[in-house]
């Protein structure tokens, strides 16, 4: 089993290449199976969750091509399969995100329950609920969701909770209904704008994507396309708030900074010094401690819940003390009883963390919990005396492409070992 060792006391400076968003990168592929040619997908990161979604579409039966630079072409005209097996699905939820492609553009669809997360429940009934409108049958037997329909139809769909999973998988759907449907309290997230973005460049007819109502007016076929994945705006402000701890500057070179607002705010907040050009994001905390910042996470435009864990992991060393309040997922705070091996001081009652920054943190084992807690977790060693070593490293390759890499050319002390 490998695991991250992580040297601390080293301020982080230079510049680091974004890659392509883990969250936009999988519907986009997905979208895939809407075609009726080959989709070509560039900026596409070299992740575990990545090819575990190519092994899906190639269940299917799709033609998978990569290149030497992770270009992904996508051949569905050879799909022969509606059914999403248990084995890939329970590894990535995700997975859920054929049922609406496979549903409009081969009407039938047969995706297993994707079972539990280590964060908090994550419902598929808006999913369901969405497909229904569109005229789907749907029902659930034997740990599957089994889905029909001729051909769908378009309708209105308020979504009880916005949901960027539902708002993919229906927005998905939809583009091949017969007339229009309506999207009320979608997500607005830059990885649902992403999504539509090559949709329009397959021939679908969208519009509102970015806001809380989108409008599709069915086609009868989407054709092949190209598309450059979005940066991954999570990697980005992962960096940031690295930087920020350290006490350092860098630049993250192909990013979004319009996608990052409510973390550049907080970043402000806590003292950086933040400039931004289209694609550039530059953080100079000029060795000066972070101030204790307070957040609440939220759908977006708010603060992402992605990324409250390394911001909790700021906060352990900031001065002064930080509420964090955690309202997207249930059990999001398992990280926190890995910074306290470290000797942070945090209290948590219900969905509020109080964290007291402290003088300094202590290297230690830990063991990650899940993908963003993995972070949290190398972040603080970078600032912990003595080492730091993180077990449980699965979760963070499912997110973030060679992280250890990246810090390790800004100047960290990290490497992987067995």
């Amino acid at each position: 089993m490998q695991k991250i060792l992580v040297q601390g006391g080293k301020p982080l400076h230079g510049d680091v290449r974004i890659s392509g968003a883990k969250n936009a990168v999988l519907p986009i592929l997905c979208a895939g199976l809407l075609a009726d040619d080959v989709l070509r997908v560039s900026n596409v990161p070299r992740l575990h969750d990545v090819k575990t979604t190519l092994r899906l579409l190639g269940e299917l039966g799709a033609g998978i091509a990569i290149d030497d630079a992770f270009n992904i072409r996508i051949d569905p005209r050879t799909v022969h399969s509606h059914v999403a097996p248990y084995e890939l699905v329970k590894t990535m939820r995700a997975s859920v995100l054929v049922l609406g492609p496979l549903l409009a553009r081969y009407g039938a669809a047969e995706v297993s329950l994707p079972g539990g997360c280590a964060i908090g429940s994550r419902p598929i009934d808006q999913h369901i609920k969405g497909m229904q409108a569109l005229g789907a049958d749907i029902s659930v037997d034997h740990g599957f969701i089994k889905a029909s329909a001729k051909r769908l139809r378009g309708a209105r769909v308020v979504f009880d909770m916005v949901s960027v999973g539902a708002t993919e998988n229906v927005l998905m759907a939809a583009t091949l209904a017969e007339g229009r449907t309506v999207l009320e309290n979608a997500a607005m997230e830059p990885e649902i704008i992403d999504l539509a973005v090559c949709l329009r460049a397959m021939g679908a007819n969208i519009e509102g994507d970015g806001t809380g109502r989108i409008v599709v007016e069915g086609v009868e076929r989407l054709h092949g396309a190209e598309h450059s994945v979005v940066p991954d705006r999570i990697e980005t402000g992962t960096f940031l708030v690295a930087a920020a701890m350290t006490g350092g500057r860098i630049t993250a070179t192909h990013a979004r900074p319009e996608t990052l607002d409510a973390v550049i705010d907080k970043l402000k907040e806590a003292g950086a010094v933040i400039d931004c050009t289209d694609d550039s994001i530059t953080l100079d905390m000029g060795g000066r401690r972070p101030h204790a910042v307070n957040l609440s996470t939220a759908p977006h435009p708010g603060f992402p819940t992605d990324m409250q864990a390394q911001f909790m992991a700021m906060n352990c060393i900031a001065d002064g003390v930080g509420v964090m309040i955690e309202t997207i997922f249930e059990n999001r705070f398992m990280h926190v009883q890995e910074l306290l091996r470290l000797g942070a001081d945090i209290r948590v009652e219900g969905h509020t963390a109080i964290v007291r920054g402290v003088d300094k943190l202590s290297g230690a084992p830990v063991m990650a919990t899940d993908l963003r807690a993995s972070a949290s977790l190398i972040l603080a060693g970078l600032v912990a005396d003595g080492e730091t070593v993180i077990d449980r490293i699965y979760h963070l390759d499912r997110g973030y492409e060679n992280i250890e890499a990246k810090l390790s050319a800004l100047g960290a002390g990290i490497r992987r070992i067995d």
